[in-house]
């Protein structure tokens, strides 16, 4: 990897910033100009404060503002890496695996947990189905590549697939053979704190904030299909949507 200092230039003692907010000024550009990928390898501190001759501390500093930020994440034993962020649109009705297929992503999943019952009175509450429908449970941890991204929770009205087994990779592919793919969708997004089960599936520390995003799944003649409930870390995923004024 070229160096740092090649990618940021150097810190300038007599500048007003202080010397640890120049570094963190440059490596925050430099990772929001994709000079810095995601996944790429910082120097370790000693290295960094060498080559812009300044203390361990200050390097510290500025890699702690980063991180704090999303922007860089620390692997005990590995070291400091770009984080990897991924950007999902509101605006588009798409799958996990579609999303991460589209970004040149391998996914995949880890089921947690498959299963056959009836709906129960918190998801009858939130779909409307009446107490007593049969329904399909899909729990699943979702990764891109490697990487751990969501933990997913999804409830589905048996009538939808031929069998709790239709579903293998994409829930939206099974859907889409059966005829049963949703139109459109309602999702909310709100700020969570993870628990601790979650952060630890997520490869996430103690206290890490949380992204919580419901989805109700509806057919073409209003019938809704799914009831997902997916958390994600804060430093993995951003959340964007297009935004046009009325005429």
């Amino acid at each position: 990897m070229t160096s740092l200092s090649a990618l940021i230039g150097n810190l300038d003692e007599d500048h007003s910033l202080p010397l640890y907010q120049q570094l963190q000024r440059g490596l925050r550009r430099a990772i929001e100009m994709k000079l810095l990928a995601p996944e790429d390898a910082l120097p370790p501190e000693r290295d960094l404060a060498e080559e812009f001759a300044v203390s361990r501390i200050t390097v510290r500093k500025a890699l702690d503002g980063l991180v704090s930020e999303g922007l860089l994440t620390r692997r005990q034993g590995s070291g400091t890496f770009v984080a990897t962020r991924v950007e999902k649109s509101f605006s588009k009705l798409s799958s996990f695996t579609e999303d991460m297929t589209s970004r040149g992503k391998s996914p995949h999943s880890v089921w947690l947990k498959k299963s056959q019952g009836v709906v129960s009175p918190e998801e009858a509450m939130a779909t409307g189905f009446a107490p007593g429908t049969p329904v399909y449970h899909f729990n699943r941890l979702r990764y891109a590549d490697d990487t751990p991204m969501s933990l997913e929770f999804c409830t589905l009205p048996t009538f939808v697939l031929p069998s709790i087994d239709a579903v293998q990779a994409s829930l939206y592919d099974a859907l889409d053979k059966a005829g049963y793919r949703p139109q459109r969708a309602l999702q909310r997004l709100r700020a969570v704190l993870l628990t601790a089960q979650q952060t630890e599936l997520l490869h996430g520390k103690e206290g890490d904030a949380g992204l919580l995003v419901e989805r109700r799944g509806f057919l073409g003649d209003g019938r809704i299909v799914e009831f997902s409930q997916s958390y994600y870390c804060g430093d993995t995923y951003d959340f964007v949507a297009e935004l046009n004024a009325s005429e």
